[in-house]
Order: C-alpha cells, then sequence, then structure tokens
C-alpha cells in the first residue's frame, strides 16, 4: 500500500520544545515531511507537519499520546490529493493602517477571494506607529485583486499594496529619497521665501509651474532668483529648524543596520541636503547647489539644474555604482518631479502624494510615518526593534 499523506494540526499554549518533540516521534517512524508552518499569536502555538506516514505505522497514535502528555490539542486531517496546492503566482497583499476595523480586513480579503486567490499566511507585520498585516495569497487573477483592494482602500480610508512575493521583493538594496514633504516636512524653499520677504512672488512662480505654464527648470531659477541677497546665516537657522517627516530617524537607522544604502535626492539645495546627510547618515546626497558670494544668495544655481529626469538618472546611477540591479532599488516620493525615478525603481513608492503620482507609483501610502514604508519591504516592528537598540520615539 501507498503511504498516507496526513495533515497533523498541533495547538496550545507555546513552550520550548514541543516542535522538537513532535519532529522526533516522526523521525522514529521514518516518516517524510513534506511541508510545514508554524505560528505563534500571543504564546500560543499553531503547528502544522503535512507527513507521509507509512504503511502500519504506529506515528499517529504515538503523537496523540505526546499531545496528552504536553497537555496540547493534536487533530490528523487524511489529504487524498497531494498536488493539489496552488502552483499559480504568489503575491503579497500589505495593509496599512492607523487602525484597522473587522469590516476593512473583511474587505481585503474579500476582494483577494473576488479575484480567485487563496490566502496562504497572514502574518501581523506592526501594532505602531500603525497596524499593518501582510497577506501571503496564491493564483487568482492579478489586475482584478489590484482592482478590488483600489476600492477597498478608497472605501476604508486604508493604504493596501499588492506585489509580486518572491526573494526579489525581499532582496531590495537601494533606497531612494525624495526631501521635501518626504524625507522633511514641507517645501524648505517655501521657508527660504518666507525669511527672504519674497514669500507671494515665489508662490506665484510656483502656480504657474503647477499650470503648466513653466517648466521645472525655469520654475526654479526664478524663484531662485527672488531670493538674492538673502544672507547665509539665515539658511543657518532655517536649516536648524526643518522638521523631519516622523519615523524619518527610524526608518533610515533602520535600513542602514539592516545594510541598505540609503540616498537622498532633491531639486531642492545642497546646504540642506548635506546637513540632513550629517543627521541622518545618508550614504549619498543630490540636490542643487546655490551659489553663494560674501555670504549671500546670488541669485543663481551653479551648475546643471535637478529635475525629473535626473532624479531617475541618479537612481540608476547609484544602483550601477553599488552593482545592485534596478528590481532591487526602491524610491520613494511626493512630487510630479518624482515620477520617472519611480518608474525607473524596482518598487516605486508615493508618499502622501498627489493623485498623479500615486497613480504612476507600484504602491502609495497616505499615513504620515515615514517608517511604514518598511512594512512594505515585509520588515516586521519586531525587526525594526532588534535592528536598533536605543530606538527614538515619534
Amino acid at each position: 500500500m501507498r503511504p498516507t499523506t496526513v495533515l497533523i494540526r498541533v495547538s496550545g499554549a507555546d513552550r520550548p520544545g514541543i516542535t522538537a518533540g513532535l519532529l522526533a516521534i516522526i523521525a522514529r517512524h521514518d516518516a517524510d515531511v513534506l511541508d510545514m508552518e508554524q505560528i505563534v499569536v500571543r504564546d500560543r502555538l499553531t503547528l502544522d507537519v503535512l507527513v507521509s506516514v507509512p504503511e502500519d505505522s504506529g506515528l499517529l497514535k504515538e503523537i496523540l499520546y505526546y499531545g496528552w502528555e504536553k497537555s496540547i490539542s493534536v487533530d490528523f486531517e487524511m489529504v487524498e490529493d497531494e498536488g493539489s496546492e496552488a502552483t499559480g503566482p504568489r503575491f503579497a497583499v500589505s495593509v496599512i493602517g492607523p487602525e484597522l476595523r473587522p469590516q476593512s480586513l473583511a474587505g481585503v480579503t474579500e476582494a483577494i477571494a473576488a479575484g480567485g486567490a487563496n490566502i496562504d499566511r497572514i502574518i501581523q507585520l506592526s501594532r505602531e506607529p500603525v497596524i499593518s498585516y501582510e497577506f501571503i495569497v496564491s493564483s487568482g487573477e492579478a489586475s482584478k485583486i489590484r482592482e478590488a483592494l483600489w476600492h477597498v482602500a478608497a472605501e476604508h480610508a486604508i493604504d493596501v499594496a499588492m506585489q509580486r512575493e518572491g526573494l526579489g521583493r525581499r532582496a531590495k538594496r537601494l533606497v531612494v529619497l525624495d526631501v521635501d514633504s518626504t524625507l522633511v516636512q514641507g517645501e524648505i524653499i517655501d521657508r527660504m521665501a518666507e525669511v527672504a520677504g519674497v514669500g507671494d512672488a515665489v508662490a506665484a512662480i510656483t502656480d504657474r509651474a503647477m499650470a503648466g505654464e513653466i517648466d521645472f527648470e525655469s520654475a526654479l531659477r526664478e524663484r531662485v532668483a527672488a531670493l538674492a541677497g538673502l544672507n547665509e546665516g539665515a539658511l543657518d537657522i532655517i536649516a536648524r529648524e526643518i522638521e523631519l517627516t516622523p519615523g524619518a530617524r527610524t526608518f533610515v537607522r533602520t535600513l542602514k543596520r539592516l545594510g541598505y544604502t540609503v540616498a537622498a535626492v532633491s531639486g531642492g539645495f545642497d546646504f540642506f541636503v548635506e546637513r540632513l546627510q550629517e543627521v541622518l547618515g545618508l550614504d549619498h546626497v543630490y540636490a542643487n547647489e546655490l551659489e553663494i558670494r560674501d555670504g549671500k544668495l546670488t541669485g543663481r544655481i551653479v551648475g546643471t539644474v535637478i529635475d525629473r529626469a535626473s532624479k531617475a538618472d541618479v537612481l540608476r546611477q547609484v544602483a550601477a555604482a553599488k552593482g545592485i540591479p534596478l528590481e532591487q532599488t526602491v524610491a520613494v516620493g511626493d512630487g510630479a518631479n518624482d515620477v520617472d525615478m519611480l518608474a525607473a525603481a524596482g518598487l516605486g513608492i508615493a508618499f502622501n502624494a498627489r493623485p498623479v503620482v500615486r497613480e504612476a507609483a507600484d504602491t502609495a501610502l497616505n499615513v504620515p510615518y515615514l517608517d511604514a514604508v518598511l512594512f512594505l519591504l515585509g520588515i516586521r516592528r519586531e525587526d525594526i526593534e532588534e535592528a536598533d537598540i536605543d530606538p527614538i520615539g515619534y
């Protein structure tokens, strides 16, 4: 007779040695382990082991006695069709929000089912500063699932991202960040204009650029020209006033301690971005160089302007210099001049971005914490805490 395939499910209070004891019994009966999965939630263990049980084996009887001895529950299920496991593509569905109510989670699972996919695993990634779960799903129609998830995210005001699951997703090595309204709060040039007393004039130029009446480079040069005469000392004051986006320190520090290369590229100015590099320990920074003479801004930019295309070029150049394939890169940004960079990266993330940017990105986050990006990379809160022996609060 052929061996019988049995799913053994063990559940109960978790403590050391339960899994080892179960596997020792299986080994004594020369049974083959075909698959195994274990999860612990609030000190409650669930362990599933799929085994091929030899004919006339006393394995199941001994496991029942083991369960009685250890005060754990043991169930068996005969599996007739060993080839029934899903063989289609697998996806990771990340669900993130300030709170995730049952209605929201139900909507996510219904969207997955509507697309014909099975949920293989659900993992809680964090409870702070946001709640996040990761659903590993198999098979299904990806486009149908994405569309259904988009409607769930809009209805419940949560962030939902869907990515192809596999080694590539978990092998990211380079993260490139926009600066203004991504790494830091607000737009630094607006504060410069306010200090220089030309806030309205600079805002008018920005409005023209937003309306498509003037391109980014021309708008930037006009705004910088309006800042002519601003004292370099004022720049020092502005630099000290810059507020990091909540979670920025934790985000960069965690990536660095996990071995990532972290770069920042800005359509803003080197004076401020280089200070951010010192504060956060960024590996590389790129920004426009302000011309300063006799302690004052001349109103000119030195060299080529970093614009939308330049940001994408920076990502490619850093990746090439580090020997990192583009599919192992991540880009995070919020503005229209980040769109090319987001498209070039293996994973482009729109962070609290305008609709046009969200539509162009692979996925979007609308929570105010930059370190929530870590959860899209499959990094759990406990991984962050293990990597950071001296956590800094929000």
